[in-house]
């Protein structure tokens, strides 16, 4: 397992673990997976070296938190565990508080990377890294991360908070590849790192969906998964499947090395099962080629999705009793 050394954290497996799925109900992964398969996960994962483990107080209302300090046991410390702060009111009383229960959850008492789980659309950054640069002064987080920010929003919470924020966890995959353009540059430039979240797309770039065969769960609720945007896919899929046909492998793996050949990028997909951490953690040793590496990029900027409202109203329109003219 490669890493990259990040300020105040150490060294940080350049792939991680999702937890979103250990406590929430709506992956339908069913009560025996939050009671024995998510602890199954988590030993798993820290025999094949990984290191950074991501969570937040949203995920199952704390349910996911308590899972992962649970399966995580005397080596809570041993790990990077992340957790965010939804940013409903949050005064700086009020993010020690919300971060102190975090903790509790998770059996800690210090949480290596805090992260701002979005941007606050009227509380500005200035007030909410105060909070954040008291936990760091006394010890509580030992750095502060934030989460779906843009990159000049970045610059302003770093600018709030004194000192580097040192990651930004953001929707980044083949199907979702616009923190190219900005957010990788500045991490490579500044060494920080990018997160990149739903890495896989839900499982889009696994390659086994299509027009004709759908996800249900929470997945059916993603307009990546509509069957205009799955027919626009086809092309970056039929890709990823040559690439992984090439290599013996999975599309899935070609679909996070590619990431892991980006420059401070970290991924932390999930994983419903033993045998798919394993797969995705098997990626880091997949080596593309050049030409691969840039024949996926150009594809990945090529895919245009249409949006979640355009997908709402071609659905009504397929339920209408008559035909559009």
């Amino acid at each position: 397992m490669n890493h990259l050394e990040v300020q105040g954290l150490g060294q940080v497996s350049r792939i991680g673990l999702g937890t979103w799925q250990f406590g929430s109900r709506e992956w339908g992964y069913g009560q025996g997976y939050a009671g024995h398969t998510a602890a199954a996960i988590v030993r798993r994962a820290r025999e094949l070296g990984v290191t950074l483990f991501d969570t937040a107080e949203i995920y199952g209302f704390g349910r996911s938190e308590r899972i992962l300090g649970e399966a995580l046991g005397s080596e809570c410390d041993q790990v990077i565990v992340a957790s965010k702060l939804f940013p409903i009111a949050p005064l700086p009383p009020m993010v020690r508080r919300r971060e102190h229960a975090s903790a509790r959850r998770l059996g800690l008492d210090r949480i290596p990377l805090y992260q701002i789980h979005q941007p606050n659309p009227v509380v500005p950054d200035s007030v909410i890294m105060r909070g954040m640069r008291s936990l760091l002064l006394d010890g509580s987080i030992g750095a502060v991360g934030v989460s779906n920010y843009s990159l000049s929003r970045w610059r302003m919470a770093d600018a709030a908070l004194g000192r580097p924020v040192v990651s930004n966890q953001v929707h980044f995959s083949l199907a979702h590849a616009a923190p190219l353009t900005d957010l990788v540059p500045f991490a490579q430039e500044e060494g920080r790192i990018v997160i990149a979240y739903s890495p896989l797309a839900q499982g889009l770039l696994g390659g086994r969906y299509d027009v004709d065969h759908r996800p249900g769960g929470v997945r059916a609720t993603n307009p990546l998964f509509s069957p205009e945007n799955l027919g626009r896919a086809a092309p970056l899929l039929d890709l990823l499947r040559e690439v992984a046909d090439a290599h013996h492998t999975r599309p899935a793996q070609v679909a996070l090395a590619w990431l892991l050949s980006l420059p401070q990028v970290v991924v932390i997909p999930g994983a419903s099962s033993v045998e798919q951490l394993e797969t995705n953690v098997a990626a880091a040793d997949l080596q593309l080629a050049d030409d691969e590496r840039a024949a996926l990029t150009t594809a990945a900027r090529s895919f245009r999705p249409v949006s979640a409202a355009r997908t709402a109203i071609d659905s009504a329109r397929r339920r209408l009793p008559w035909r559009s003219s």
